[in-house]
Order: C-alpha cells, then structure tokens, then sequence
C-alpha cells in the first residue's frame, strides 16, 4: 500500500499506549455448532483496519488522535474462559472491544467487563438468532449469561430473523420475558430507533453482542449462519455507532465471521474492521457529550 502523511491509517490507532478504550482478540472456534476458522478472523480484522482512514464524514470526527489500547490475545479461549473473565474485568476500561471468534466468547466477555453481579446488567445482542440453546456452544451464550445471573428482562435483541431460530426457541425466550426487536420490526421502525429502544432505561453497564450474521448474507458471506433478508451492512454499522456512543456501554463483541470463507473481495472482514471504526466514533462522541 502507498503511504500518503495527509492520509492516517486506521491500524494505526491501536497501540500499547493507555487507554480507556481497548481492545483484546479471543479468537474462539472450537465449540461452534458448524465447522468455522473464525479463530483466524481477529487478525483479519486488524489488518484490514490498514484500508481505512480515521476521518468520519458523517460526524466530522477525526480519530487519529486517539488510542485504542491493545491487550492482545486469549490463549485458548474455548478451554479457557476463566481468563477471559479475569483479563477483561482486571482491565478496568470504560470500553472493551472484543474480536471473536464465534459467538461463545460473549458468555466470558460479558462476564468479564460486567462482573459477576449482573442483577442490574443489560445485554444487548444484534443476532439473527436467539443463542438459547443448551450446552456450550456459540449458540448458547445468552442461554448461559441468564443462568450466571442475567435478568431476562434486561436482554434487548435486535434483528431476530424469520427461519432463524425453532419455534420452542421462542417460545422460551418470551416466556423468560427477553425483548425481541425483530428483523421486521427493525424495517418498520429503523436501525435507530431500535437501538434507542435496547437501551431506553437501562440502570446499569450494558454489554452489546453484534454477531455479524444479523447482517444480509449478500455482505456477510463469511458469517456462516447469515441469510438473505438480514439487515444492511450500513445497518449495522449505524448501530455500532450508536449503541457506543451511551455511556453504560462498557463492552462490545464483534463475532461469527469466518476469515477464511470471506469473498475474494474480503468484504466480511472489512465490515468487521468498519464496526471497529464506528465504536470508536461512538465511543468520541459519548466523550464529547454528544
């Protein structure tokens, strides 16, 4: 790539240097219901952070003043969630990001930025699927967050998609009493409002999964469980953005992307790097009061 000093790089906001935004890669794989090399998509990640700049034109935010804290890698995580749990809650950040990986990594990551008195804790997923399912998998973190504590009534899911999930499925997540805020819903209403709705009241930390499935599979290729009729690429980053830009936002997860089946264009993983970007926009404007 050509160097131009007038043109940052986005790889370049991550660094050892201090920060009260990190992030920590956790690249777990190995328990996922379908065979995934999402173990390899954290360094994807940051190596197409190289193709972007640090200039938001939407907000007229310039990012390359400031730090992401690198906190490096989880060795091992599917067999290792104890130290997921002590390296983010030892952390002490007012925001983690964490680059998975499957969807498991949110039961550890969860626990780790929220604590373990989660009585008060909200947790927002943006998913086509419920991940209620039994055992430990990356579709039973939300299954396994509610059973560590995690008042139902506090789960907001955004995105939940028709011919996503079994009929049983939902039918326990409305009997746990979790807000569903559907892929239909998300049409009628706007990425936005959806948003503002997921973290209307909340009285605690709030942690937000964004499995990256949620997203239309003609973006997503990569995310194995993506369907056509997912939201939009700009969908999600829209809501990346706003959800980082509350202040009882203290964790996010990106996951479900496969580096190694992303199209020829890479177009998954960039969107995982863009996600990246938009929290940290969000994260400049929560400190800028706006």
């Amino acid at each position: 790539m050509s160097e131009d000093p007038k043109w940052p790089r986005a790889a370049s906001l991550i660094s050892n240097q201090e920060s009260q935004i990190a992030i920590i890669d956790i690249p777990a794989s190995k328990t996922s219901i379908s065979p995934t090399n999402a173990h390899l998509t954290p360094k994807a990640i940051r190596a197409a952070l190289a193709r972007y700049s640090t200039f938001s034109y939407a907000t007229g935010q310039d990012l390359s003043t400031a730090t992401i804290e690198d906190l490096g890698q989880i060795s091992d995580p599917d067999s290792n969630e104890a130290e997921t749990i002590s390296r983010l809650a030892a952390a002490n950040k007012e925001l983690v990001i964490a680059l998975g990986g499957d969807n498991s990594i949110t039961y550890a990551a969860a626990l780790g930025v929220l604590g373990q008195n989660l009585s008060d804790s909200r947790l927002v997923t943006l998913d086509a699927h419920h991940d209620l399912r039994d055992g430990i998998s990356n579709g039973s973190p939300v299954r396994r967050l509610v059973e560590a504590g995690l008042n139902p009534k506090n789960i907001y899911q955004i995105g939940i998609n028709d011919f996503s999930n079994s009929a049983e499925y939902a039918e326990l997540a409305r009997r746990l009493g979790i807000n569903v805020i559907s892929r239909q819903e998300v049409a009628d209403i706007g990425i936005e409002a959806a948003c503002r709705q997921a973290l209307e009241g909340a009285a605690g930390q709030v942690f937000v999964d964004i499995d990256v499935d949620v997203c239309d599979r003609s973006v997503v290729p990569a995310c194995p469980a993506s369907a056509p009729g997912g939201i939009s690429a700009f969908e999600l980053r829209q809501a990346a953005r706003i959800l980082a830009s509350n202040k009882e936002v203290v964790g996010m997860d990106i996951t479900e992307i496969d580096a190694s089946k992303d199209s020829e264009d890479g177009r998954t993983v960039r969107l995982g790097a863009l996600v990246v970007l938009e929290i940290v926009a969000g994260y400049g404007l929560r400190q800028s009061g706006n």
